[in-house]
């Protein structure tokens, strides 16, 4: 072959994955599958992306239109539309140059004639991160050598089309650096075609293999235009079943020789692959095969044992993913070991499944918090081959801190365990500020054992449990007595010593202080800079307004969205991020809200107290339960607020620790270690204490594990999964709603109509009284939002949780727990939240 030639078309044969720079994903992967024994492609070959840069040299006027895409954002619709339109009507009317097209004529020529499929293969499509499924063009029975060229030039063309500029747009890649080759293979004339997953794409379990197939070509499948045959395959056999029509596309057989097919691709990629094939003569072939990019990774257990896996992010009402700082921080603060995946933490509850004495306390005390964990714990129970049994040995499990006696009920104790903490933040602070180098990550690694220490006192935690058994306690028998459902939600509110509720009160103060200087406001709202404090002096009322804010951000600053991740932003660092809120406190409340709404708190508890006993005193044995229930009453308002300080004191440790670690990253930055101080938040601690030690830091490492984290963050964690990768479906067991109702966990009592505000991200909301704010899940960092709405709907959260405890101590319906509602509700609907009875309906 001329050398022009190899430039611009390779056969398959000369593919590899190796070169996807030059023929794209799909055309990388066709030439790895044509290297597999037993796996048989159709002859092809590609047309290299030097090819679309001939084409794009040729084109010069794209450069500017290129330039414009690139300032849009995925919303500006109708500038998308027409960029992208110019530009794919410049690349299809661009002559093909000729060194070019007699390089794809050729190759043509030594295949012979017959019909072609013409498909796009995009660099940064089929990727094992990332896929770009459906975004470009493909066609199939092309006949001649000139209409394979015009779809060449179709297929170029696509990489501009609106769907894929948008992709592109929400994906964060841009336009200049994705470039396009293109597959041309013979077609087959296929007695059956279809698609397979060798992991199960509903489900993630990596055991069960997916087949869908139709008769003919395979295209009218993947369009949606028929039904297909349906088969899911596990160990070689069919284990489910379902045709469409009474002759089967495949035979039993066949379906299941397939599967051994997609497993040997699946074992050459090293990752369970989406596969399309055809059938001609009892012989597959393999057209496309692409990693199955949905698929939430397994975490490695070390064995070859079946685990069962409970989501730390449910627990902690943040599901985000984490980078890898965060994440062994969070492993060296908590007390059990915890597996890693997807960017999030996992705790393997296997053992306590296997044990008869503690399955039970394990599946009531997650599902108490969060029924949908208990009821797929239960699922994988009730299978009864899964979970294999051991013998009864042992206490039966119990929560950390329950069992003991609670006690005595004492505002004191709860003053004496913050004085504690307080001294030993102080005393953290104040050593970390001599330290440097490898003397500070020791120092930092020995403190998180004084850290642990702190917040596993014994008292800390018979605190915690005192307050959360006496909410349970008289919600159980309020009910059972009375007749009155979560009857404790209206006496927690206002309860004293709840740092987070208070920070929420506490910026209705500040934007008193805002509120009296319009000069002061009218700067809030433009300014765009994280220095604006200082800014502040030089405006008429700016020095108050600077302390009100500083005095904020000095007691709550360490505080931020995704807190228990260190590497996460905090108020501190980016103090814009607050000003959405703090704006919205001042248009919309007037002066001494805060105040009010506390003192309001206090007096429906009150009066709920009195109704209460009052009600008890009338029943049988009523002076009794009115005692029982007074002592109860009394220790939950006491120790309830606590629950909140433990984790404040952990996040207050972890900005002390940040600010340390950031500083001594500068130093490695102008060592020349690191590229910028934000790199060490993707090395673990260990290896970042091994990065200060030698001055050298591993820069793929790095550069891969950002990329795996922009992989992580679009995916969606299970609440519980399996080693087999299996998600477990779960569901509330619960027929006591309208139809169509979103149902969820009943966690703050009341009935509330309103506009729904869809907000994921806190930086961007925009409420107004009366709204109902709907988001995946709401941490600490969330509460100022509180006082701006009217209830609270949540897709991941439980009855302790941190949305669930403030919202009852505003005196907000909530439910949370409700899946996608994020997605069932649109924002602006109106909505009614039954806080009590724990489902949503959607009015209008």
């Amino acid at each position: 072959m001329h050398r022009y030639v190899l430039d611009y078309v390779l056969d398959f044969e000369e593919i590899d994955q190796t070169q996807v720079a030059l023929v794209g994903g799909k055309g990388a992967n066709l030439g790895e599958l044509w290297r597999i024994d037993g796996v048989h492609v159709p002859a092809g070959f590609c047309v290299t992306t030097h090819a679309f840069a001939r084409i794009m040299a040729e084109a010069r006027a794209i450069e500017d239109w290129l330039g414009r895409l690139s300032r849009l954002k995925p919303d500006d619709r109708e500038e998308i539309r027409a960029l992208s339109s110019e530009i794919r009507r410049t690349i299809e009317t661009t002559a093909i140059p000729d060194d070019v097209a007699t390089a794809i004529t050729r190759s043509l020529s030594r295949l012979g004639e017959g019909a072609y499929a013409v498909r796009s293969s995009a660099t940064t499509e089929d990727l094992p991160t990332t896929s770009f499924a459906g975004q470009h063009d493909s066609y199939l029975n092309v006949v001649g050598a000139a209409a394979i060229l015009a779809h060449v030039s179709r297929c170029w063309a696509s990489l501009f089309s609106e769907r894929a500029v948008t992709y592109r747009l929400r994906n964060g890649l841009g336009h200049r650096q994705v470039q396009m080759a293109v597959v041309v293979q013979q077609m087959v004339g296929a007695e059956a075609a279809g698609v397979l997953f060798t992991a199960d794409p509903i489900t993630g379990n990596r055991k069960v293999a997916s087949v869908e197939a139709t008769s003919g070509l395979g295209e009218a499948l993947v369009s949606g235009s028929v039904n297909a045959d349906g088969y899911k395959v596990r160990a070689g056999e069919i284990v489910a079943k379902a045709v469409s029509n009474q002759q089967p596309a495949l035979a039993d057989a066949q379906v299941v020789r397939l599967v051994e097919v997609g497993r040997r691709i699946e074992a050459h990629f090293g990752s369970p692959q989406d596969i399309e094939w055809c059938l001609a003569d009892d012989d597959f072939q393999i057209v496309q095969s692409r990693a199955i990019t949905t698929l939430f990774p397994i975490p490695a257990a070390g064995d070859n044992e079946n685990h069962v896996y409970v989501s730390v992010g449910h627990q902690q009402m943040m599901t985000d993913a984490m980078k890898p700082l965060g994440l062994s921080f969070w492993q060296m603060t908590t007390p059990r070991p915890m597996a890693e995946a997807g960017g999030r933490l996992f705790v393997d509850v296997t053992q306590i499944l296997a044990s008869p004495v503690s399955r039970a306390g394990l599946v009531a005390t997650l599902g108490k918090s969060d029924p949908l964990i208990g009821n797929a714990l239960q699922t994988i129970l009730d299978r009864g081959d899964f979970v294999r049994s051991i013998a009864a040995t042992g206490p039966a499990w119990t929560p950390p801190g329950s069992g003991a006696a609670p006690p005595e009920t004492d505002p004191a104790i709860v003053s004496e365990l913050i004085e504690r903490t307080q001294a030993s933040l102080a005393a953290t602070k104040r050593d970390v500020r001599t330290k440097s180098g490898t003397e500070l990550l020791d120092f930092i690694r020995a403190d998180i054992q004084e850290m642990r220490r702190v917040m596993s006192v014994p008292r800390s935690m018979q605190v915690v449990m005192a307050g959360m058994e006496a909410t349970w306690w008289l919600n159980d028998n309020l009910q059972t007595w009375l007749g009155e459902k979560n009857a404790a939600d209206t006496l927690t509110q206002s309860v004293p010593n709840n740092v987070t509720s208070e920070m929420g009160l506490a910026l209705l103060d500040v934007a008193d202080v805002i509120r009296r200087h319009p000069e002061v406001v009218a700067f809030l709202r433009q300014t765009l800079h994280e220095d604006f404090l200082n800014d502040l002096l030089n405006l008429p009322g700016g020095p108050d307004a600077r302390d009100a804010i500083q005095g904020w951000l000095d007691k709550y600053g360490m505080r931020g969205v995704g807190e228990i991740d260190i590497t996460r932003p905090r108020w501190s660092e980016r103090p814009t991020m607050l000003l959405p809120i703090l704006l919205g406190h001042v248009d919309n409340f007037a002066r001494g809200e805060a105040a009010r709404r506390f003192a309001q708190g206090e007096q429906e508890a009150r009066l709920k107290e009195q109704d209460i006993l009052t009600r008890l005193r009338a029943l049988s044995g009523g002076e009794r339960k009115a005692e029982e229930t007074k002592q109860m009453i009394d220790r939950v308002r006491t120790f309830a607020g606590y629950r909140e300080y433990p984790k404040y004191g952990m996040v207050s440790r972890y900005f002390i620790y940040k600010q340390a670690l950031l500083k001594e990253a500068e130093r490695l930055v102008h060592a020349g270690v690191l590229a910028e101080r934000e790199d060490i938040f993707y090395l673990r601690f260990d290896e970042l204490q091994e990065a200060v030690r030698t001055n050298h830091a591993d820069e793929r490492l790095i550069e891969d594990r950002k990329d795996a984290f922009k992989s992580y963050k679009s995916l969606e964690p299970p609440r519980v999964m399996t080693s087999e990768g299996e998600a477990i479906s779960a569901s509330y067991n619960r027929d006591d709603f309208p139809p169509g109702a979103l149902v969820g966990l009943p966690v703050s009592a009341g009935v509330v109509e309103g506009r729904a505000r869809v907000i994921l991200d806190v930086a961007n909301a925009d409420l107004r009284p009366g709204d109902i704010l709907v988001t995946a899940y709401t941490d600490p960092s969330w509460t100022p939002l509180f006082v701006a709405i009217k209830g609270l709907v949540t897709e991941v959260g439980g009855l302790m949780t941190h949305g669930a405890v403030i919202a009852r101590e505003y005196g907000l319906p909530a439910v949370v727990g409700v899946e996608h509602a994020t997605k069932s509700i649109k924002d602006g609907h109106r909505i009614r939240v039954q806080g009590t009875a724990g489902y949503v309906e959607i009015l209008d």
